[in-house]
């Protein structure tokens, strides 16, 4: 019998952007280890590889591994969350393989997107997962990306189902009805995610911190140490300075662009690439940048 796999500590949990450089799209591992320090620094809990926002659906298998195996070794003791793009089980369960041998002990949980609604299809993807690298899963009920709609209540029979499941990550609007039916009948992690744009209300709901990326990841670790210390009242006053930049970087379609822009200006990746068919940074908001920075005006040494 295998030993019980630990839920993921409550807290911030970044997601990495993928850096690329040149007219290839080359990974620029120089980029992502200074993307990594600057979460490292805040410090968050742990670090997302290959999430939806880290375009790893737009990368091959060697990519992949130099992607995690660069994180993993910059990262030092912070833990690891490797997300999965795939939604069919046997490329899934390759692409895990991969996440593993890459990661080592720095591997906290395996982020396995939902793939049907049907509770039994669900387990049987996630246990297969499990099954063959013997990693935590992290669920992830997101439909902007997966195509499917799921409720709260068919997650739930799907995690009792699965001991392994370390966290579920729940990013279906709205996301503080979800998280609080959630935890309310489960003693796993919720995460929020989207950004940080619903933060204040999924931590009302029960959320265990967030899962999610952001140029400034000073504003999420503040609004979630102000939440531990004083409550609703204390994190809104701490996160409310942010909020403006977190909407304005979590514009559908094109968020990832104006997130990657965003942290090219704060010298931690060289060139603000998306890989097509992603959608590229409008050049009509290009001016608004400047001032979203200007308001929050942080330096960073990375």
């Amino acid at each position: 019998m295998r030993t019980p796999i630990p839920p993921l500590e409550p807290g911030l949990w970044g997601v990495l952007a993928t850096p690329f450089s040149g007219p290839a799209f080359i990974v620029d591992t120089d980029s992502l280890r200074r993307e990594v320090r600057l979460f490292t620094v805040v410090p968050a809990t742990g670090l997302v590889v290959l999430g939806v926002f880290g375009e790893g659906s737009s990368l091959d298998s060697a990519e992949q591994a130099l992607v995690v195996r660069t994180v993993a070794d910059e990262a030092g003791s912070t833990s690891l969350v490797v997300g999965l793009s795939a939604r069919s089980t046997a490329v899934a369960v390759e692409q895990a393989r991969t996440a593993v041998g890459a990661a080592g002990d720095h591997l906290a949980g395996l982020m396995v997107q939902v793939n049907s609604a049907d509770p039994d299809v669900l387990t049987a993807h996630l246990s297969a997962v499990h099954e063959a690298t013997g990693a935590g899963i992290v669920v992830q009920d997101y439909p902007v990306a997966s195509g499917v709609r799921i409720t709260p209540a068919q997650i739930l029979v799907t995690a009792r189902r699965c001991p392994f499941v370390v966290a579920i990550k729940s990013e279906a609007p709205p996301t503080a009805v979800a998280i609080a039916e959630l935890t309310e009948s489960t003693t796993v992690p919720v995460f929020g995610g989207l950004g940080g744009v619903g933060l204040l209300d999924e931590l009302a709901a029960g959320a265990a911190g967030a899962m999610t990326g952001f140029s400034h990841p000073e504003g999420l670790h503040a609004a979630l140490t102000a939440w531990a210390d004083g409550g609703y009242r204390s994190a809104r006053e701490a996160y409310a300075p942010w909020l403006p930049l977190v909407n304005f970087e979590a514009q559908p379609g094109i968020g990832l662009a104006l997130r990657k822009e965003i942290l090219r200006r704060r010298g931690v990746i060289n060139e603000a690439l998306v890989r097509p068919p992603s959608p590229t940074l409008p050049s009509r908001l290009v001016a608004l940048i400047d001032a979203h920075l200007e308001a929050v005006a942080v330096e960073v040494d990375v």
